[in-house]
């Protein structure tokens, strides 16, 4: 089950092949690879559209069952519902990914919603803005199904987007940050291939702010951490090469509010959900929460 991919692929992959300009180098950050959507769920669920900035923008959601039938006794397994969790995939990624979140919530009594970021499967864009733009988006999604509360779970930029969401709407009760960046410019240059002189890379991020109208610096999840003050469960591959687990350590240094930072021994960055003792806490972190 494959539920998130790295951030900034399209970054190492374009810049490597010795793309020597500023426009190219942007192209790189703002635009990633669009994943197909290959397949519908077999699971039942509803078609979600809505619109942020302009854009249309596509998900799914599943239900959970709202209410007991009289004849179902609770220990036969029957949960009551328990809210909404919205998934919020990585970067040249899909909806699809969500669909196995939905399959551990969904029997426990949780809705999940999971949808297409801007710019990703079918929704509408051709940028991504790693949360700068994202974020109001996670706004627009709590509005199309009306929800009064949710707890977001991200995954690699997902991550960074909840984060950032969180950051900005009451809605959010809850965050689920698995391998989060802790900030745009640092992870940029972190994954620049080695060869490549640090001012062009400077340049490709001054660039891609201005193409994109927004402030590289800004798509930041680190400086969101002190706006937020639910609680928050980070994860992270104590291996992770693509985004060091040091990334995660700076945004819980920053949180404001009750946090926790889960380390996993051996996983890197794409395979840190893999684990069923990784699943196994955020169980009970969303009991208690």
């Amino acid at each position: 089950m494959r539920l998130h991919t790295g951030c900034l692929i399209g970054l190492s992959a374009l810049l490597s092949v010795g793309c020597g300009t500023t426009d190219w180098g942007a192209s790189a950050i703002l635009q990633p690879w669009r994943r197909p959507l290959l397949a519908q769920p077999d699971l039942p669920h509803e078609l979600v559209s809505f619109e942020s900035d302009g854009l249309r923008l596509e998900g799914w959601l599943f239900r959970a069952a709202r209410e007991r039938p009289e004849s179902v006794r609770p220990e036969q397994g029957v949960p009551a519902w328990r809210g909404l969790i919205v998934y919020l995939h990585g970067i040249a990624d899909n909806r699809q990914s969500g669909v196995g979140v939905a399959r551990r919530f969904v029997p426990l009594g949780y809705d999940v919603l999971t949808y297409d970021s801007r710019g990703h499967g079918r929704s509408q864009g051709e940028i991504c803005t790693y949360g700068y733009f994202e974020r109001r988006d996670v706004t627009r999604a709590l509005d199309a199904v009306g929800a009064k509360r949710a707890i977001l779970f991200g995954s690699s930029l997902g991550a960074a987007v909840a984060l950032q969401a969180a950051a900005i709407d009451e809605r959010v009760v809850g965050v689920i940050s698995q391998s989060s960046f802790a900030d745009l410019p640092s992870i940029v240059r972190y994954r620049a291939p080695w060869y490549l002189p640090p001012p062009y890379v400077t340049a490709a991020i001054a660039r891609a702010g201005e193409r994109a109208g927004f402030p590289p610096s800004e798509a930041s999840p680190v400086a969101s951490a002190a706006h937020i003050h639910v609680p928050v469960l980070l994860i992270h591959g104590a291996a992770d090469s693509e985004t060091p687990c040091q990334h995660s350590q700076r945004i819980f240094d920053a949180l404001a509010g009750p946090k926790r930072l889960l380390l996993v021994p051996g996983a890197g960055h794409n395979d840190v959900l893999g684990r069923e003792e990784v699943w196994r806490e955020i169980g009970h972190w969303l009991a208690a929460l």
